[in-house]
């Protein structure tokens, strides 16, 4: 077994509690942002055009985040009040949407085709893995986010008397610890993409499908109450989203195969 006896907060300022999951979120953003704009431009993405999009991506994550929070805290606790107004929950699945859906609405806005910005969301797919993987360290620290009891030698007991754990002083699956992996192996995988010959756009494919289809994996030792059929809300997401994704992806990599055979010629 773990002990975890980190406290949530990291250090104050006057009145201003500065927690290590801010912390952890706000190093999450800055990673993104610092290995997005870097490959996007490897790709030949103007850089303003990156900065811009980010921006929306940021204010559009947070409110659709928001959104999901509210629909499963309404789903789950029905006739309770919740604040619509408070950001004290998120839901990270309406930031990996809405960050799309904010870009679609800018390109509306100034004209720009959407088919340009498969590029942009190759250049993405790189720095988000990488920045969920940190915003997890912090989820581990709060003690938030963690898994159901269990006996499993690698085990997390929290012990701090403000931790976020519902199940202070017992043994837990540290599910923050695998979310950190799958980010990583995504992170991989995004990486070697990069040297492979492919369409534009492929990258950010695989990145949704691979996260998706860890994240509803990890789910099963998660903490969290059923949303519909017996899975989580999450695992709803992750399937509405891997069963979007694959026949884009599909799709694409037939076009693009169809397209390399009449380049290539008839065979001597």
């Amino acid at each position: 077994m773990i002990s975890i006896d980190i406290d949530p907060v990291a250090f104050t300022l006057g009145g201003l509690e500065v927690r290590w999951y801010g912390i952890a979120v706000a190093l999450a953003v800055l990673t993104v942002l610092l290995v997005t704009v870097k490959e996007g431009k490897r790709l030949g993405v103007a850089e303003d055009l990156l900065y811009s999009l980010f921006l929306w991506g940021i204010i559009g994550g947070l409110l659709l985040s928001r959104v999901v929070h509210v629909v499963d805290f309404l789903v789950l606790h029905p006739g309770e009040h919740i604040d619509l107004l408070r950001f004290d929950g998120l839901g990270l699945y309406g930031a990996i949407l809405g960050a799309p859906l904010s870009a679609f609405l800018y390109t509306q806005v100034h004209h720009i085709p959407w088919s340009s910005m498969a590029r942009v969301g190759d250049a993405v797919a790189l720095g988000a893995p990488l920045g969920q993987a940190i915003g997890r360290v912090g989820c581990f620290i709060n003690g938030c986010c963690h898994g159901a009891i269990a006996a499993v030698p690698w085990a997390v007991v929290y012990t701090q008397p403000d931790t976020f754990c519902e199940y202070p002083g017992m043994p837990v699956q540290p599910t923050q610890v695998y979310f950190i992996a799958w980010n990583l192996v995504v992170f991989g995988v995004v990486w070697a993409l990069r040297k492979v010959k492919r369409p534009e756009g492929i990258s950010f494919l695989v990145y949704l499908m691979l996260y998706s289809a860890g994240d509803f994996v990890i789910r099963f030792w998660r903490v969290n109450d059923p949303f519909a059929g017996g899975l989580q809300q999450g695992q709803v997401i992750s399937l509405g989203i891997i069963l979007a994704c694959a026949p884009i992806l599909w799709w694409k990599l037939r076009g693009f195969r169809a397209a390399a055979r009449d380049e290539a010629g008839p065979q001597a």
